[in-house]
């Protein structure tokens, strides 16, 4: 299984393991080590190191030599060891841009020299709405069958917490931009949320509760500041939940029944994050997180209901605009002042999961120090 952070190499050192002792070879862009396969070789280790150091795209697919099997690139896929770093032309005159196998994202190599980020393998923004090609994606990496229901193949997979971390932080995205299978019944529908029932359903909720709990107060400029109260802190708890309960990744325990949770709650948008059924919190969902804050503003407020109410609600019309903020930042294009967050919320998905935890503002990654510093992806040709 891939292990979660993969090498970068150039030619050059590509090129110096061609011998018996360290095998090296290419396919695209791809750096396989296949110095334990030699004497496994059908056609014995001598036609293998004939191409030590090289790219040998071209000669598995060769007719006339002998077009290898799927299992040939099985015995491959268990020996990946890197990818390679720059544009710089294989020894077969094939052009590597770094980036991962047109098969893999559902697209062919591009002739400009793209750095790829190994935690993703992807390489910008655009690569997110890349068709993935299902079949092969699946019998490269042995993860998710895309045309499959997904849940009940994480619950049965077997697969290690690494492994599963790995490729779920890989992003995928579903032919036609439709939505992958997740239950495959009559749960489905449970499963996807358009953006406008976030809105249509909370926001009469909170004008129900907020007017309802005007009664309490003497001042409605003195309610209003208590809903302001609310809306700042969703923006901690935002933060705050995003970093340690949706990405809680290295705590994880290492069982099926937390992976399965965990792709349930976070894992699937990561894994999918394009799809626009699942960018915004189903009800059902939402009510079973929300009722812990209902109990909590209480706790805090225990002196006046009314108080707790009106600080509720804030926090709850927070979270309407986080998810549909959210929903915005991965579909629509963006006021200029928000074209800024969205880059910084898209390379979250295919630069580094483990930094940029804050949505609708980077607020709290500048103050806990998990702002995700953006670098140009594009390496330019030499």
């Amino acid at each position: 299984m891939p292990s979660r952070t993969l090498p970068s190499f150039t030619i050059a050192e590509v090129e110096k393991h061609n011998t018996e002792d360290s095998c090296y070879c290419l396919v695209g862009d791809t750096v396989y080590d296949v110095t334990d396969f030699l004497e496994s070789h059908p056609g014995g280790a001598g036609l293998i190191l004939d191409y030590a150091g090289k790219d040998i795209t071209e000669i598995l697919k060769d007719e006339i030599s002998h077009a290898h099997s799927q299992t040939a690139y099985d015995v491959l896929d268990d020996s990946i060891v890197g990818y390679l770093s720059s544009g710089k032309k294989a020894a077969n005159g094939n052009a590597a841009n770094g980036k991962t196998t047109g098969a893999e994202y559902g697209s062919e190599s591009e002739t400009e020299n793209v750095a790829v980020h190994p935690r993703t393998g992807m390489s910008c923004a655009e690569d997110l709405s890349k068709d993935t090609d299902a079949t092969s994606d699946y019998k490269r990496h042995k993860f998710l069958d895309l045309n499959r229901p997904l849940l009940m193949q994480v619950w049965n997979g077997g697969f290690t917490k690494e492994f599963y971390l790995d490729q779920v932080h890989r992003p995928r995205h579903y032919k036609g931009g439709a939505s992958a299978p997740l239950f495959g019944n009559f749960l489905e529908p449970l499963s996807m949320t358009p953006w406008w029932v976030v809105p249509t359903l909370w926001i009469p909720c909170i004008c129900a509760l907020v007017t309802y709990a005007n009664q309490g107060f003497t001042s409605s400029l003195v309610q209003a500041g208590y809903f302001v109260f609310g809306f700042f802190a969703w923006s901690l708890i935002e933060y705050l939940m995003h970093r340690f309960l949706f990405h809680l990744d290295e705590y994880l325990p290492d069982n099926r029944v937390f992976i399965t949770l965990h792709f349930l709650l976070h894992g699937i948008h990561h894994y999918l994050p394009m799809d626009k059924y699942r960018l915004v919190m189903p009800p059902t969902l939402f009510v079973a997180l929300a009722a812990p804050f209902w109990k909590l503003a209480h706790a805090i407020f225990f002196y006046d209901w009314y108080v707790a109410a009106t600080a509720y609600c804030g926090g709850v019309f927070g979270y309407v605009l986080y998810d549909l903020t959210h929903y915005f930042l991965h579909h629509e294009n963006l006021p200029l002042w928000y074209k800024d967050l969205k880059k910084y919320h898209l390379a979250h998905h295919f630069l580094d999961y483990e930094l940029g935890f804050g949505v609708s503002s980077k607020f709290w990654d500048t103050i806990f120090g998990t702002e995700l510093k953006m670098s140009p992806p594009v390496v330019k040709s030499q």
